[in-house]
């Protein structure tokens, strides 16, 4: 009992609390629009100065503190399964699961420390570099350089690297004159007055889940989402894009649909989402009306247990049976699609693969994705903060891969991201 009390006393519990607050600042301060870089800068390095302080009891609660903070929003999705009694479990599944996360950095930091004479902050500080790199069920929402993307720091991992050898530095020789290294990860602001090509309409809607799936109003849905292809035709844009699966049906099966997308298609480029049927299993889909041809690319990167469970089968086939109403598992793509539109390249991603290391990665070519439209449904999460993190995801990977993101988004604003910058497109 005296063991357990020593990770509970109020000391721990509140340094873990402020901890887990200045490392989440960033989420709370975009999404209130009260994000400056100063302040996330500052957030940021008090956040690794007072974590690379503290024993394995802090670590705990700090990583307790932000596994709630930044991924509360995931027991959301519950209330569309009629399993809100169970969010609270899900909750306290992913506190223990980011806290013991953080426990064993900084457990392996003492053990190793007492073996070997390297001053343990060092090897705490090397764990919190590999952090991001440990996905639960292939969850890799988690990048502790997140919370500089909006600050005067960079993201890359040397640059990351460079800020906690710092930190380190000033907390061993307690000297605070070893922050000067931190100039050197410094990364100017980007200033740019030249926004994306104005030819993309990026498409808003506002569908719940259960209006989404109501069939009685498919219908009505339908016509919306014709009739803002035809604005964006009467507006003279080149493309237009819809949100994920904003067509509930099995597209490459509903002819009079696709006649209607395709007869539309002869005046402006389409992207929407839809699902796919091959006869087998179903597939979360992107379809391209272009140049006369249909293209389907299909999702490479599933949600874990929201399209594919990640467990073993005999607990996948048991949980499925009994939370999803014995649902079959989405089925993935083996290959990240490319496709062109008027001469330009874009990597395809749908939803939560945008915010995949993957969906980055170079092709044939060697090259990595210049261009991406991504198509989301945030409806499973709103409101939350999560369209916020997923945003700021979106900007760490175009600010670290040079990518421009075209997001079109159900439930939540679209916009544009490039080299790190949001631009916001016109509300629908």
């Amino acid at each position: 009992m005296s063991k357990i009390s020593d990770y509970f006393n109020t000391f721990v519990l509140t340094r873990g609390l402020l901890i887990s607050l200045f490392a989440s600042a960033f989420i709370y301060l975009n999404y209130w629009d009260f994000s400056t870089p100063l302040l996330n800068t500052f957030m940021g390095i008090m956040a690794l100065y007072l974590l690379l302080q503290e024993d394995r009891a802090v670590w705990l609660t700090a990583g307790a503190g932000i596994g709630f903070l930044w991924f509360w929003w995931i027991a959301i999705s519950l209330w569309h399964y009629h399993l809100i009694w169970a969010a609270p479990l899900e909750i306290a599944f992913i506190m223990f699961a980011y806290g013991g996360l953080f426990w064993g950095v900084a457990w392996a930091a003492e053990k190793i420390t007492s073996k070997i004479p390297i001053p343990t902050v060092f090897i705490k500080a090397l764990g919190l570099l590999v952090l991001s790199y440990v996905h639960f069920f292939s969850f890799d929402w988690l990048k502790p350089e997140l919370m500089f993307v909006e600050s005067y720091l960079g993201i890359q991992k040397w640059q990351f690297a460079l800020v906690l050898l710092a930190i380190s530095l000033s907390i061993y020789f307690q000297r605070f004159y070893a922050l000067v290294l931190l100039l050197f990860a410094y990364e100017p602001s980007v200033h740019t007055t030249t926004p994306p090509t104005q030819d993309i309409a990026l498409i808003t809607t506002h569908t719940t889940v259960s209006e989404k799936w109501d069939k009685r109003m498919q219908a009505t849905h339908t016509q919306t989402l014709l009739d803002a292809i035809d604005t964006a035709i009467g507006a003279n844009k080149k493309l237009v894009v819809l949100s994920e699966s904003v067509f509930p049906v099995f597209l490459n099966h509903s002819q009079d649909l696709m006649d209607a997308l395709q007869k539309r298609a002869e005046h402006i480029s389409i992207v929407t989402g839809g699902l796919y049927w091959d006869g087998k299993t179903p597939r979360n889909s992107a379809y391209i009306f272009t140049d006369n041809t249909i293209t389907v690319a299909n999702k490479v990167v599933l949600v874990p247990f929201g399209e594919t469970n990640p467990l073993p089968d005999f607990l996948s086939d048991w949980v499925n049976k009994v939370f999803y109403d014995g649902a079959v598992d989405y089925k993935a793509s083996s290959h990240t699609t490319d496709y062109l539109i008027d001469g330009v390249r874009y990597r395809n991603a749908i939803c939560f693969e945008a915010t995949s290391e993957k969906l980055y990665s170079k092709d044939a070519n060697g090259n990595r994705p210049q261009n991406m439209i991504a198509l989301s449904n945030n409806g499973w999460f709103t409101p939350s903060t999560e369209p916020t993190l997923q945003k700021l995801l979106l900007q760490y990977y175009s600010k670290k891969y040079g990518t421009i993101i075209y997001h079109a988004v159900n439930m939540s604003e679209s916009y544009v991201v490039k080299d790190g910058l949001v631009f916001q497109t016109s509300k629908n």
